[in-house]
């Protein structure tokens, strides 16, 4: 068979465009030499790989490669680094890929952005049969339809390659997984192979960045782009500027930033980089609850976005002007302070205060979102008092950073099994206190499944209708927990006492 599968993958290549008729051979050579195999057979009937996944193509080569003792271990780990070296024979080099990119970007980033993003899953650097196993559903909430995703596609580690990342020397390259340097890297047990990853480098506010899009897409074109030196996050004014040079570039995308403070910023601190994408969020579809005017600034559209997070939206056709607002915002943002409302600019010298950017472009107007955010912890509230609260853990008690202020819950993959488990515990009447791993959602449920009569929960594909509806109002409470000014008369006042000091 793998024969048949070195023409398999070779015809695969063809067929998406990764290589050239001209291409063939030399790209058979390359995966005979990396099986160990001397020659090539003729095959019968494999002249394509119509009606075959990459996905089970990719499976018997590994298992071929491990039987034959070529791969060492056959844990997720293992398979995951060789896979991706036996896709890296059919990647052009990154200058071909860039040369294309700025090739069709000349007649339209449109055209651009659509040939990199199939690229990007073609060479299985996204690995699409992964993406499919993700969990999504809308939910339906007061401030509109909220993105609920379990994801999947992340693959758990096997406890042998926990064993082998622990022992593993910490090798400090690439610095991160945002670093330029992963371009064309083999991988190891503890950092991911990226043999098929190729970058796009672009200018942003004249300084060199990369552009790539992330391997688990949570939503439709998930980009990333990051600095091309491994420098640590920061909000400022540049940040700004960088945010709307991406958009001008690429107007069918909108960009936005993690804050740059621990609790509240991302999982990478380290590295200075925007997430950004193809997709209108329910954030940026949400209205204005009240508009307002500042100062010296009559010409911008502001006004607080009708959000259960604290937003302030500001709108015009004259970019500069709004990056000149956005300054003004975020320099009163990081000294302010309100007891009343225990908004802490600083305590014992550690700064608080910051600020969740997203740009866009909106018809001929250009739109930023300014989230405030504050991580300020207490013992009440150890991992932050504007953070999922203790009772919302049980779903949810990771960062609340960029992709979840603007409307996507990223859910434990955990939660798939449990959510299943809870459907058929309650269907039997069990005692869900009793179970070790359920125990934690009995709280939720004695809260919610009162209001639901005996007819509507009668089935298992009923109750996990209502767990997903139930998910999603779980979410929206995290995002109102996380907001500085909560959605009480109280919290819009002290929302007003921060505009009128602007």
């Amino acid at each position: 068979m793998i024969q048949q599968d070195i023409r398999k993958l070779a015809a695969y290549g063809l067929k998406t465009g990764l290589i050239e008729k001209e291409d063939e051979i030399y790209t058979v050579n390359r995966l005979l030499e990396l099986f160990e195999l001397d020659e090539a057979e003729e095959t019968e009937g494999v002249a394509d790989a119509d009606g075959e996944e990459l996905e089970d193509i990719l499976a018997r080569m590994l298992d071929y490669a491990y039987e034959k003792g070529i791969m060492a271990e056959d844990g997720v780990v293992s398979r995951d680094l060789f896979d991706t070296k036996i896709m890296s024979v059919l990647v052009p080099r990154p200058s071909e890929v860039i040369r294309r990119f700025r090739e069709l970007y000349r007649q339209d980033p449109v055209k651009a952005t659509d040939y990199y993003y199939k690229f990007s899953q073609d060479t299985d650097y996204i690995r699409r049969y992964r993406i499919k196993k993700d969990q999504k559903w809308i939910a339906a909430t007061p401030y509109g339809e909220l993105d609920i995703t379990i994801n999947l596609s992340k693959p758990e580690k096997d406890p042998k390659a926990i064993a082998a990342a622990k022992n593993a020397k910490q090798g400090g390259y690439p610095k991160c997984l945002l670093c330029m340097e992963n371009e064309g890297y083999g991988g190891r047990v503890n950092h991911p192979a990226r043999q098929n990853h190729r970058i796009i480098p672009v200018e942003i506010n004249g300084s060199q960045w990369g552009f790539q899009y992330s391997p688990y897409v949570y939503y439709n074109e998930h980009c990333i782009v990051f600095n091309g030196k491994h420098t640590p996050m920061k909000i400022e004014h540049d940040t700004f500027c960088k945010l709307f040079d991406f958009v001008k570039q690429f107007p069918h995308y909108f960009v936005g930033s993690n804050a740059d403070l621990p609790i509240v910023g991302g999982s990478i601190l380290s590295h200075d980089h925007f997430q950004g994408g193809r997709y209108e969020f329910a954030m940026a579809k949400a209205g204005l609850d009240k508009s307002f005017t500042i100062k010296g600034f009559e010409d911008v559209e502001a006004g607080i976005v009708s959000w259960p997070m604290s937003v302030i939206r500001i709108s015009s056709p004259d970019s500069d002007r709004l990056i000149a607002l956005a300054d003004v915002i975020l320099d009163k943002w990081r000294g302010y302070t309100d007891e009343e409302a225990f908004i802490f600019a600083e305590t014992e010298g550690e700064p608080h205060n910051t600020i969740t950017p997203i740009a866009r472009k909106r018809g001929d107007k250009y739109e930023l979102d300014l989230v405030l955010r504050n991580n300020i912890t207490t013992q009440e509230h150890p991992m932050g008092v504007f953070h999922p609260h203790a009772g919302l853990h049980h779903i949810k008690k990771e960062n609340i950073g960029l992709i979840e202020v603007m409307g996507l819950a990223v859910l434990p993959a955990r939660l798939k099994e449990e959510m299943d488990s809870l459907a058929d515990a309650l269907l039997e009447g069990r005692d869900i206190r009793g179970d070790e791993i359920l125990e934690k959602h009995a709280d939720w449920v004695d809260e919610f499944l009162p209001g639901y009569g005996a007819e509507s929960r009668d089935t298992k594909e009923k109750l996990m209708e209502i767990l997903r509806k139930e998910i999603g109002s779980v979410f929206m409470h995290v995002l109102e927990d996380s907001g500085v000014y909560k959605r009480t008369e109280e919290g819009q006042r002290a929302f007003e006492r921060f505009l009128n000091s602007l």
